[in-house]
């Protein structure tokens, strides 16, 4: 199995694509998503705005990279905790439908952040858990899956689930 977990800044890496944790009106805003509109420069911001309707929670859609190392950005919206139904199911949706749209433009490299896990508030254990139990469920043969994480306390938790789910770090 190709995952890997590393901590640092998602906007630096050279990989075929970097998920952003988006807002459903892709129009940029804080944590990560600021990060990469802001790494990336006004190209993303641009394409995002081609995209009649914005992205509904728990889908995922593609846009240039900009000024980014990664080829792409895949834009997936997370659930707000406690502010909506079956939220594990639109989490793992994010996860399974990001490696899906990255299988179909053919990128194999793709980094993922903490999706949720900042002001949309989803327990950032069950998120992990939720994350590597669905990348391990749909990861193609062929792709290699980066967690990413910025700070320590993610960190932690992802490697933590990381030995329980994969058997390996």
């Amino acid at each position: 199995m190709n995952i890997e977990l590393i901590q640092g800044d998602i906007t630096k890496l050279e990989v075929d694509v970097i998920v952003n944790a988006a807002n459903s009106s892709l129009m940029g805003g804080g944590g990560v998503d600021g990060a990469i509109h802001a790494a990336g420069g006004s190209e993303i911001l641009k394409a995002c705005k081609q995209i009649k309707g914005g992205c509904p929670v728990g889908e995922a859609v593609i846009t240039t990279a900009g000024k980014l190392k990664a080829k792409k950005v895949i834009h997936t919206v997370g659930p707000r905790w406690g502010q909506e139904n079956d939220e594990a199911e639109k989490l793992a949706n994010c996860y399974k439908n990001c490696l899906k749209l990255a299988e179909n433009h053919q990128l194999y490299s793709i980094a993922f952040p903490n999706i949720s896990t900042g002001v949309y508030h989803f327990p950032k254990e069950k998120a992990a858990e939720i994350a590597i139990k669905t990348v391990k469920k749909y990861i193609l043969s062929e792709q290699k899956v980066i967690f990413v994480c910025f700070d320590d306390e993610n960190y932690r938790i992802y490697h933590k689930e990381m030995q329980i789910h994969t058997g390996n770090i």
